[in-house]
């Protein structure tokens, strides 16, 4: 599923995307466990994930290992305490605080602060 967001400044799930914030949908779409991915307004897409404890978190939607966009469809999991997504192709892990990949320290995905 992809939701168009509009820029607003109301009690939605908001993204800071490069100062602004951005409504991407309300709470109630999101579904613990399970991602959708939110289309930008500069055309790229973020990933937004609500865990099952009721957090929200955002990230770069493309995997960087094989430039699909498909991290939003992704498994969420815990490692270390850490939360992460783990792409739904090539199963590498990806820490949704940090963009960081737990798999391979040399590559990080965009993170977007999400209120």
């Amino acid at each position: 599923m992809t939701i168009t967001p509009e820029l607003t400044t109301t009690t939605l799930v908001q993204l800071d995307v490069d100062g602004e914030l951005l409504a991407v949908c309300e709470p109630s779409r999101l579904s613990g466990g399970r991602g959708v991915a939110v289309l930008l307004p500069d055309g790229r897409q973020a990933a937004v994930f609500m865990d099952r404890a009721g957090r929200v978190y955002a990230i770069d939607n493309t995997d960087p290992f094989t430039g699909a966009s498909v991290l939003s469809r992704g498994l969420l999991g815990s490692a270390d305490g850490r939360p992460f997504v783990a792409s739904p192709l090539l199963k590498q892990r990806f820490d949704l605080e940090t963009g960081r990949c737990l798999d391979d320290d040399g590559v990080t995905i965009r993170t977007y602060a999400a209120h």
